[in-house]
């Protein structure tokens, strides 16, 4: 195994983590998630102009934490008569819930798909905001500012197990089969939603994003979909006299502290040579789940197309 560019691969199969875990962060999740349940979500399906004699297509929305409405796209396959599997999606950073036809081989396996548009993205779910300070150039950095309960990643974690919660109810699913899968923030998401909504059986994370922020700090790697943490220091902490203020406040959004919760079977995809999100910050989260796991590891490969890891995907979420 060659070596990566930010450690050694015998030191990444050990290595957990060195963004600073907030001493109430099982406390901070325990009051986020009594907020989610106690949200009506209002579930609405809303058939979609899309239409295929292979499934059923909707617009799902449903009320999140803190009043936004929230959108995903779910296609379920055609009556059966008895309770399937379910399979829920989550996309990349400011993207969106993706089109209609990459769900269908999914419905053709006989679950049900419900594909999440991260509110203030690029789909259709609000983002009805609120968070004081600054909120320029990403996600991350909004609610910093502010109290923790305000980072926008912590509401969009609660609207994957939300998803998750809804999804499960539904007539046609069975709850005890249900899976999360999606690469970067989708990595993430899929990560925070097994970690949130303990009943998820299978997990497929790829190269997941949000993850161990000060090690891509010191790595010299907050850039491209991370920039907004060196733009953070450059305009309101230039000397990092509140470093240590700032890396664990994020660490309540820190996915690696969530990781131990997850209770599915995890399958995670990484390669070597990810300059987006570096190796060692996706091997602090996995070497935090105590599941079963497995990883599929691509030496000679950055942020891109893992050759044949959606075909393992697939097979894998083929075992619910």
């Amino acid at each position: 195994m060659p070596l990566t560019f930010d450690m050694p691969f015998d030191k990444l199969q050990t290595y957990q983590g060195c963004n600073p875990r907030p001493a109430d962060f099982d406390a901070f999740w325990e009051r986020a998630l009594a907020e989610m349940r106690a949200v009506d979500p209002r579930t609405e399906l809303r058939p979609a102009p899309f239409k295929t004699p292979l499934a059923e297509c909707f617009d799902l929305f449903f009320n999140g934490v803190g009043g936004s409405r929230i959108h995903a796209k779910l296609v379920r396959p055609k009556k059966s008569g008895s309770a399937g599997p379910a399979v829920l999606m989550f996309h990349g950073y400011s993207g969106n819930a993706g089109s209609w036809f990459d769900k269908l081989p999914y419905a053709v396996m006989g679950c049900t798909v419900a594909a999440l548009d991260c509110r203030g993205q690029g789909g259709l779910s609000e983002d009805r905001g609120g968070a004081a300070g600054n909120t320029l150039n990403g996600h991350i950095i909004r609610g910093l500012d502010d109290s923790p309960e305000k980072f926008l990643f912590r509401q969009i974690f609660l609207d994957t197990a939300q998803l998750a919660s809804i999804v499960m109810q539904m007539p046609g699913v069975d709850p005890d089969r249900v899976g999360a899968m999606g690469g970067s923030q989708g990595g993430a998401l899929t990560i925070a939603c097994a970690a949130l909504e303990p009943r998820i059986k299978r997990a497929a994370p790829v190269f997941p994003f949000l993850s161990d922020y000060k090690r891509t700090w010191q790595i010299d790697l907050a850039k491209d979909a991370y920039n907004e943490l060196r733009d953070y220091f450059r305009r309101f902490d230039p000397q990092h006299r509140r470093e240590d203020e700032v890396f664990t406040k994020l660490g309540y959004i820190d996915i690696q502290f969530l990781a131990p919760r997850i209770r599915a079977q995890t399958l995670l995809g990484v390669g070597l040579m990810d300059t987006i999100c570096p190796p060692s910050t996706q091997f602090a989260a996995y070497n935090k789940i105590t599941a079963a796991k497995s990883m599929e590891v691509y030496p000679d490969f950055g942020h891109e197309d893992l050759p044949g890891h959606g075909d393992r995907v697939f097979e894998f979420m083929g075992g619910l």
